[in-house]
């Protein structure tokens, strides 16, 4: 079964920060150190081949000097034999970052070279600007920093992982005191104090795990102490940076996903002394079409092919394959197609005639095309862009990307598909998997879903 996605947030080998305990090598493949003239500073986060996301505090200025960044690293001193380390090429600083406040206490490192990914080396996936982390959310903090107050890590410095449960910022707020944790942080801690991060720490990532994969909610920024009670720590806020991640990593984008929380926010109601009111307000009408942008996209690094039918195949089990869709007309099937976000489906051009979207509808979760479908939803299509450069006589170019005419949530039913990016390579004889509804020899289409409502497939499916 394919899994998505199946770059970023995936820890092939795994299956003391204060209160926390020896981490396995390989637990936490995106763990970077970074080191000026050899000496650990701070921690890090691998995003992708060549860029690493840490804290602005541990940077004086945006000087390369002295710097290098270890990757793949388990001891700080000893052998790591599956360390690799590079220079740093760039610095980038948030451009409001507030030393006083430490608000927007965020950081990009250009590597000097792209690394390549191994069981020990490996991204971190990114919450999307829309990520929900409810208060009690389970979260993971790793570094190197102290593992108490004043008191460093023994030898060999063994990477730490400590478990630890988000706490609202309105709480996390009243206990650090009013006005110190503003909307770009997010907290993590338990009351009783015990766990915690830490000095050395800091850069480090916080992560929640969400199916299969490994999401990244915070960054190591600051605290009162190290695990004191009623003084949880404070991490810059990952959702909040998408945007201005995605502006200066414009090529292999880190891979984004919505973190979704269960049950109640009960910090929406949390209140103390000094604390404004809780607000009751609800969203506000969208006035106009969401754009499918790069900031909306997920890691990109594996792909399937629409083909017109399946021959040879056999029944796959509910869930399988989470991204395949199927296009209808009149509520009959016509193409399949593939999900790859909330709102967009890709697929093939030539299911489509023309860009009429009239009768259209796509079906997601869905198993069987008759009978009972329990996990199924569906949306109208409000938009079909098929390749300006489609031609039906050789079926070059044979791509379009579906628009839904509202965002899906995903389930372990419903997820998007990564898609195989520009430099990828596929050399003969690599397995490959291909699912679809069509019949032997009989001709049918199929589609992606690759954001909230849109979709991509083929234009002969859409006949008037």
């Amino acid at each position: 079964m394919s899994i998505f996605p199946p770059v970023c947030g995936i820890t092939p080998l795994n299956n003391r920060i204060v209160g926390g305990e020896d981490a396995p090598a390989g637990s936490w493949p995106w763990q970077v150190s970074l080191q000026v003239f050899g000496r650990q500073i701070c921690g890090g986060s691998l995003i992708n081949r060549e860029w690493v996301m840490s804290a602005a505090h541990c940077f004086s200025s945006t000087s390369t000097y002295g710097w290098q960044i270890s990757l793949g690293r388990q001891n700080l001193q000893g052998i790591n034999p599956n360390e690799v380390s590079r220079t740093v090429a760039t610095i980038i600083l948030h451009p409001n970052y507030d030393s006083n406040t430490n608000d927007n206490d965020i950081a990009l490192l250009r590597l000097s070279s792209p690394v390549t990914f191994t069981d020990y080396i490996r991204p971190v996936c990114l919450a999307a600007s829309d990520s929900v982390f409810n208060s009690g959310t389970d979260s993971w903090v790793t570094g190197w920093g102290t593992v108490q107050e004043g008191v460093s890590l023994p030898f060999p410095g063994t990477l730490q992982e400590v478990e630890v449960p988000v706490l609202g910022n309105r709480q996390c707020n009243c206990l650090n005191g009013v006005g110190t944790v503003t909307d770009n942080m997010i907290c993590a801690g338990l009351l009783e104090g015990g766990k915690d991060s830490c000095q050395g720490d800091s850069g480090g990532p916080m992560v929640s795990k969400q199916g299969f994969i490994w999401v990244q909610s915070g960054i190591v920024s600051f605290g009162f102490g190290c695990a004191r009670p009623n003084l949880p720590g404070v991490y810059s806020r990952v959702s909040r940076y998408e945007s201005w991640i995605s502006s200066h990593i414009t090529s292999d984008q880190p891979g984004f996903v919505q973190f979704s929380s269960s049950g109640l926010d009960t910090d929406s109601s949390y209140t103390c002394p000094g604390l404004p009111p809780p607000l009751t307000t609800t969203a506000p009408a969208t006035t106009a079409e969401p754009e499918l942008t790069t900031t909306d996209s997920l890691s990109i690094l594996s792909s399937a092919e629409c083909k017109s039918w399946i021959v040879g195949g056999e029944d796959a089990p509910a869930g399988s394959w989470p991204w395949q869709v199927s296009l209808q007309r009149f509520r009959r099937h016509i193409c399949g197609g593939s999900l790859i976000n909330r709102e967009w489906v890709m697929s093939a051009a030539h299911c489509f005639s023309s860009t009429n979207t009239r009768r259209w509808r796509i079906s997601l979760g869905r198993q069987n095309l008759r009978g009972r479908n329990p996990n199924e939803i569906s949306r109208r299509v409000a938009t079909i862009i098929l390749h300006p450069n489609y031609d039906s006589n050789t079926n070059n170019n044979d791509i379009a990307l579906l628009r839904l005419s509202s965002p899906v949530t995903f389930t372990d039913y419903i997820r998007p598909v990564c898609l195989a990016a520009s430099d990828s390579v596929f050399n003969s004889g690599t397995d490959s998997w291909v699912t679809g509804w069509g019949t032997n020899g009989v001709y049918t289409c199929a589609g992606t879903l690759i954001a909230d409502n849109f979709v991509i497939t083929a234009a002969q499916c859409f006949s008037r």
